[in-house]
């Protein structure tokens, strides 16, 4: 016997049940002959890898292999209670004046969405569609922002089924932010859903990304993103993970941002049971300014992962990453950042700082910030902390007749607003504080 041949690794239920689903399904997923080859091409890949799992570094705290015990059904087209219960849908954003554009089980919803009488510069369509109209824009831009061996995106790659189209001309200012609205029925299925946005030179637009399910409901929701940002162009991206209790989420924003650009991402997550946020972000133009935050609430035994890869390409940069987690109950936060600062990014000036709340013995937080710097004169630094409240500063408000409940609130808010007032729209930020409110108040009253 041949001591060095090779042991092939068993299938997991999951693998064996997503590979069976492309098989059945491939034919008849949206796009014509190149898309096929992409859809192929992304497939080959989960196929030799399989799940990420703990001996692949980058998803070290996230072993999917073992957390997605089982791969759901692919979402069939929503039936009418599911787009009735759909109506009432993204209520924890309040009244912030948004075009909203509604997904229901990873489908497009005309009826429900707003897409008459748009801005001077502004289109908007559906994946779906456009794929099956071989969209130029969809052709010029899809897959180019694909992290290489990331088998999450290849996942997203091969079973895409719908997502939003957006394109901001030149030189475009949308008032209205756009609200890409993802809602899970009741059903116990999977959606891939796939977003592409486009924001030329010198146009500007908030981007908000939503996802809501019931609890009780084990659905799963695979969720990719990919933004083009002009030079000179101004984009704001908010992502907010509020899914059901029993979800497993993952999602990706991939982006690349021109020259003099202002960017700022924000992703809030409090919801499912399973969530991993990836964020793969380059700097290709000199002179942008960006700010990537992000604030976790999360309890019970939810476990929740961001993943931040942050690379400098040209010179004069700087980037600011600040990301906050509030930790309960035996709940585990995972923080991976890595800025890498390639050799003719020179000038380039990044900070990273995560900092991990602890309100119970048994949670857990793993913190993992990293630099890979090749240029020499630049200004880099990351740090890290974790703790649980502080006990002089509870004191100090419970002696001025403060009860303790109210005490820890009040520090809680106020470490969690630090990222939280990165959010330039104010609605928007004063309806995140509420959501931060809510939280604690349901953790109060247990």
């Amino acid at each position: 016997m041949n001591a060095m041949a090779d042991v092939k690794v068993m299938k997991t239920a999951a693998e064996t049940a997503l590979a069976q689903t492309y098989a059945q399904a491939h034919a008849s997923l949206p796009g014509g002959a190149t898309i096929a080859q992409q859809r192929a091409a992304a497939f080959d890949l989960f196929a030799k890898e399989g799940l990420p799992h703990r001996r692949v570094e980058d998803w070290k705290y996230t072993d999917l292999r073992a957390l997605m015990r089982d791969a759901k059904p692919l979402a069939g087209p929503p039936d009418a209670a599911a787009k009735t219960r759909a109506k009432a849908a993204g209520q924890m954003l309040g009244d912030i004046g948004a075009r909203r554009l509604v997904f229901v089980d990873g489908a497009f919803v005309p009826e429900l969405s707003d897409t008459t009488a748009l801005e001077a510069g502004l289109s908007i369509g559906s994946l779906s569609a456009a794929l099956a109209d071989n969209d130029a824009t969809l052709a010029a831009h899809l897959g180019k922002l694909d992290p290489a061996s990331d088998v999450a995106v290849a996942l997203n790659t091969a079973l895409m089924g719908d997502g939003a189209v957006i394109r901001v001309a030149a030189g475009s200012t949308i008032e209205r932010p756009l609200h890409l609205l993802f809602v899970a029925s009741e059903k116990p299925a999977a959606s891939f859903v796939r977003s592409l946005v486009v924001v030329e030179q010198g146009a500007r637009a908030m981007l908000i990304e939503s996802y809501e399910g019931p609890a009780g409901s084990d659905y799963q929701v695979n969720a990719a993103l990919e933004l083009f940002v002009g030079d000179q162009a101004h984009v704001d991206h908010v992502k907010i993970i509020g899914e059901g209790s029993d979800a497993l989420h993952v999602s990706t924003l991939a982006a690349a941002v021109g020259a003099k650009a202002r960017f700022n991402a924000f992703t809030f997550t409090a919801g499912g049971a399973v969530v991993r946020n990836q964020l793969f972000l380059k700097f290709d133009g000199e002179g942008t300014v960006a700010n990537i935050r992000g604030a976790t609430l999360i309890k019970g035994r939810q476990h929740a992962d961001t993943t931040l890869l942050a690379t400098h390409i040209a010179r004069n940069c700087q980037s600011r990453e600040v990301f906050k987690s509030v930790l309960d109950g035996e709940a585990h936060g995972v923080f991976q950042g890595r800025i890498v600062v390639r050799p003719g990014a020179q000038k380039t000036d990044a900070k990273m700082m995560t900092r991990a709340l602890l309100l119970s013995e048994r949670a857990e937080a793993d913190n993992k910030p990293e630099l890979e710097i090749f240029a020499d004169d630049v200004q880099c630094g990351h740090g890290a902390t974790a703790g649980a409240l502080d006990h002089e500063l509870k004191f100090y408000l419970m002696a001025r007749g403060i009860p303790e409940a109210d005490a820890e609130a009040l520090l809680i808010q106020a470490f969690l607003g630090e990222a939280i007032e990165g959010v330039e729209h104010a609605g928007l930020r004063e309806a995140l504080m509420d959501q931060v409110a809510a939280w604690l108040k349901a953790r109060a009253a247990v």
